[in-house]
């Protein structure tokens, strides 16, 4: 759904006076959540929602010296380079048509699809959806600029890890992942004692469509299992749906030979976040749903929470669309601090 109140563009030129981070390395959420709010009928919140969360924003760090296009490998994963990274996807995105762009960069950035504890993937794939649905205005192409500069200085490979047998599902996939030991520390820490993941899909070489079906199966059952598991830790455990989620939103705009690789990050990614937060034992699953809101009653609800996490949440539950990723959704209202 495009956005005719002009709102969405109003609050990326507001967010991109900022940096993507905050104290130390802490997120920018703002960009992904008045996506989300815009998308699902609550852009009369949008201004109110950013002048509650901005001043928690910092200004963008200095630049040093700029991105090219032969010098850009010195500067991947160095987050001391993110002004140098916006600034040179800006210039690559004014340049030329942003499909273009995102395509050359995507198997590129692929590989560190942990950057950001997966923020940077996540807020490109609300990027791309809003350019896919609308109107490509300059603020919502300089946000996909941002976002890739976001990734590339904070492109973060996961450590080698070895395969742990085939799992059926997805559901299965990540009932079989081992938690780190100790979950303790922060999400680099943690990441960092990843061993192995279940292999999943069995088949090694999936068709372009079979891996969009992966995808779609990874996203509801990361959804549904938040129901029952959110509780180890209501805020991080959103990222094991969010952001296969964002890798699902951004596959129209690439081709069919980028989407097979594109399962296999995205469910290293779900898969690592579920390692490193995920509880031992399960919660009772909710015992109706019968009492569940409407979709749009539902997002309304997250809307007036607040909270950004809950809001990316509701807004990949209504994606997912069924009863289940509904009572996730309302588990997220439930568990995670509200804002307003």
């Amino acid at each position: 759904m495009d956005d005719t109140t002009g709102t969405l563009d109003e609050a990326l030129e507001r967010i991109h006076l900022s940096g993507p981070e905050r104290d130390g390395w802490l997120s920018n959420h703002a960009p992904m959540a008045v996506e989300a709010l815009v998308r699902h009928g609550q852009a009369s919140a949008v201004h109110r929602w950013l002048d509650r969360y901005g001043p928690k924003l910092e200004e963008m760090p200095d630049a040093g010296s700029p991105v090219t296009a032969r010098n850009w490998h010195e500067a991947l994963g160095d987050p001391r380079r993110v002004a140098d990274w916006t600034a040179y996807f800006e210039r690559e995105a004014a340049e030329r048509p942003w499909r273009e762009v995102l395509v050359e960069w995507w198997p590129r950035l692929l590989p560190g699809i942990a950057a950001g504890a997966t923020h940077a993937v996540i807020r490109v794939g609300h990027s791309v959806r809003t350019l896919l649905a609308g109107e490509e205005s300059a603020p919502r192409v300089r946000e996909l600029a941002h976002a890739l500069g976001y990734w590339a200085a904070r492109h973060q490979p996961l450590p080698e890890l070895r395969p742990l047998g085939p799992a059926p599902s997805a559901a299965a996939a990540l009932d079989r992942v081992p938690p780190v030991s100790g979950q303790s520390g922060g999400i680099r820490e943690r990441f960092a004692r990843l061993t192995g993941f279940p292999v999943w899909p069995a088949q090694e070489n999936v068709s372009a469509e079979a891996a969009r079906g992966a995808l779609r199966e990874l996203v509801r059952a990361s959804t549904h299992r938040y129901a029952t598991h959110a509780h180890g830790e209501p805020i991080m455990l959103v990222h094991a749906a969010t952001a296969p989620n964002a890798v699902l939103r951004t596959l129209p705009a690439l081709p069919d030979e980028l989407w097979a690789p594109s399962l296999r990050a995205a469910w290293a990614a779900s898969a690592a976040v579920t390692a490193a937060y995920a509880p031992r034992a399960a919660a009772p699953g909710p015992a109706s749903a019968s009492d569940t809101p409407a979709a749009g009653e539902l997002f309304a609800r997250a809307a007036a929470h607040g909270d950004d996490h809950t809001i990316k949440f509701a807004d990949t539950a209504l994606d997912v669309g069924d009863a289940l990723a509904f009572a996730a959704a309302r588990r997220a209202i439930e568990l995670n601090p509200p804002v307003f």
